[in-house]
């Protein structure tokens, strides 16, 4: 992280703040207040040079123009306003109404920033704070923060704000992981996303769009931000999302709020069901979707699109299954990839944290499984890395992030990188929920070099394997033998020999196998009557990565395991003979 002076000072004075909440907040309700009431402080503190001019063209303008909010906007010079003559030492004038006047404050603001005040719920905290005594003082200490943007950046204030919900996450270990995601998770996804676009970022101001469609509290798409400015001080990376939940959707536009960025691209919705965003193209898009989510509220209006639109629509490869729906999100992205133009030009590039599941569930046939078959067939699967266990707060699962792009290097074209990641990390001092391990800055150094040179032949490393797009696909084909008589011979009708059921079997033969050899070579040697029923065969697209990494280890000896059963039991007649004493 980029250092900027004073920001642990801002940080630890606000992070104080919280002690006057003790006894009658829990620790894990503190952000519920604290953070509403940063964004409050700094949104103050930017409105204030302009202040009495909004108050004054707001008088001019009323009752005669409907709606002056473009004009109040303007006249802030923000995305946001507010034509109440109160402010923070104002509300302290006037302690014995101190709730009331918050509240009419906050009225004061343009619609976005009220909207953004009422999703966190910071009305039901204005009654709880007053009743318990504590408005005054924590809106005297508020008021003592300098939070203007000559004393603090938009680039400083972000870190501020991030480095605060950071800790509130972490007090809060039941609910972080619904809406947080590691920061260094984060940054290896980033590396590994931009990591083959260093050179084009690297030109005068170049100027990118990042897509979070499950954007949480934002810390993906500031992730994205840092990385690039530290690549490029003059780069520019417009950040848009959309977020299921109120509260994190709060969180999230508020960032852009206090950063000076425009807030209605955070957007409020259901990415599924309701997008937000229909018709944008982004070049780059980061997400990591709640693992295995129900879409059983979603599906008749999912099956409709799939239906009416085919593959003009979102989901024209197929649905999985009602019970996750993780792939879904996958999709979604797909359909806001940019176009590869005939200069080479366009195209974008996704990465995207699953579990397990999505790389295998479903046979062939199945929508899963043709969701991978069209993602591969169309050489869109750049790599999937398999990350540690017990990194996230609310699961110890193994999870892989996917790199998804329809702009492959040509090197890469028709190749898919497999990163096995699991064995880097470092244990965590204290856990936090489920998290108890971390990926140190030096693995995630080293993994991003390791993405870099994987088709290099002369990489040479166990983590790392490089499969062709065909090697993930499989035929499952149904081999039949046929009914016989009491004189063994095949039974026929006009179809042809009659198939005996109780000796159907079932055979997968790889894309990289033909089936006409795997039959001469698997079967037919032992069942030369047997043959395959075309009409029934199925393909099929799995990554079934563990296979891909496994490591044989030789059993041991048998003259080792009976002197440890000697040795077990010569232990067991100790004990038992001090006992029967």
């Amino acid at each position: 992280m980029t250092q900027v002076a004073g920001f642990g000072d801002k940080v630890g004075f606000i992070w104080s703040v919280a002690d006057l909440l003790r006894g009658d907040y829990k620790a894990h309700e503190y952000g519920q207040v604290i953070l509403p009431l940063t964004v409050l402080r700094r949104l103050d503190c930017v409105l204030e040079p302009t202040k009495e001019a909004v108050i004054k063209r707001a008088a001019e303008l009323e009752g005669k123009i409907e709606n002056p909010e473009q004009l109040l906007l303007r006249a802030a010079g923000q995305s946001f306003y507010n034509v109440s003559p109160l402010n923070f030492d104002r509300l302290l004038e006037d302690a014995p109404n101190i709730a009331e006047n918050l509240r009419t404050y906050i009225r004061g603001f343009s619609t976005g920033a009220v909207e953004v005040l009422d999703k966190y719920g910071f009305d039901n905290h204005i009654t709880r704070l007053d009743n318990a005594g504590l408005l005054l003082h924590v809106i005297s200490r508020f008021a003592e923060i300098d939070l203007h943007p000559d004393a603090v950046p938009n680039e400083a204030m972000g870190y501020i704000f991030e480095e605060l919900l950071r800790k509130f996450s972490e007090m809060s270990n039941e609910t972080a992981g619904e809406h947080f995601t590691p920061r260094e998770v984060i940054r290896l996804m980033v590396n590994i996303l931009f990591s083959e676009d260093d050179q084009a970022l690297r030109g005068s101001a170049p100027v990118r769009t990042m897509f979070d469609c499950a954007a949480g509290t934002g810390g993906m798409l500031t992730g994205g931000q840092e990385h690039l400015a530290e690549q490029n001080a003059k780069a520019r990376l417009e950040v848009f999302g959309q977020e299921l939940n109120p509260e994190t959707w709060a969180i999230a536009r508020s960032d852009l709020m206090i950063k000076g960025q425009d807030p209605t691209r955070i957007r409020l919705g259901n990415s599924l069901s309701d997008d937000q965003f229909i018709g944008q193209r982004f070049d780059y898009m980061l997400a990591n979707p709640p693992f295995g989510v129900d879409w059983k509220r979603s599906e008749k209006q999912l099956k409709a699109e799939r239906d009416q639109l085919g593959e003009r629509g979102r989901f024209g490869a197929g649905l999985p299954r009602v019970s996750d729906g993780s792939l879904l999100f996958l999709q979604h992205l797909i359909s806001k990839m940019k176009p590869v133009e005939a200069d080479g030009s366009g195209g974008s590039r996704i990465s995207i944290v699953f579990s397990g599941s999505p790389l295998f569930s479903g046979g062939a046939g199945s929508g899963e499984s043709e969701i991978r078959r069209w993602i591969i067939e169309n050489d869109w699967l750049e790599a999937v890395v398999a990350l540690p266990d017990q990194l996230f707060y609310n699961t110890g699962i193994n999870t892989y992030f996917w790199v998804v792009t329809n702009r492959k290097a040509d090197h890469r074209k028709g190749k898919v990188v497999l990163l096995d990641a699991r064995q880097d990390f470092a244990k965590m001092r204290k856990s936090l929920g489920d998290k108890r391990k971390y990926i140190t800055d030096a693995q995630i150094v080293e993994l991003t070099r390791l993405y870099h040179t994987a088709l290099d032949e002369a990489a040479g490393d166990d983590r790392v394997r490089v499969l062709p797009n065909e090697g993930f696909g499989y035929q499952r084909i149904v081999v039949e033998r046929p009914m016989t008589d009491e004189n063994g011979q095949p039974i026929r009708n006009r179809k042809g020999v009659v198939p005996n059921p109780d000796l159907r079997d079932s055979e997968v033969v790889p894309l990289t196998d033909t089936v006409d050899d795997y039959l001469k070579r698997e079967v037919l040697p032992y069942a030369p009557d047997a043959w395959v029923d075309e009409a029934k065969t199925k393909m099929g697209y799995e990554i079934p990565f563990s296979r891909h990494f496994y490591r044989y280890e030789a059993p041991r000896s048998i003259s080792l395991i009976a002197d440890d059963v000697e040795r077990v039991e010569a232990e067991i007649q100790k004990v038992l003979g001090q006992v029967a004493r």
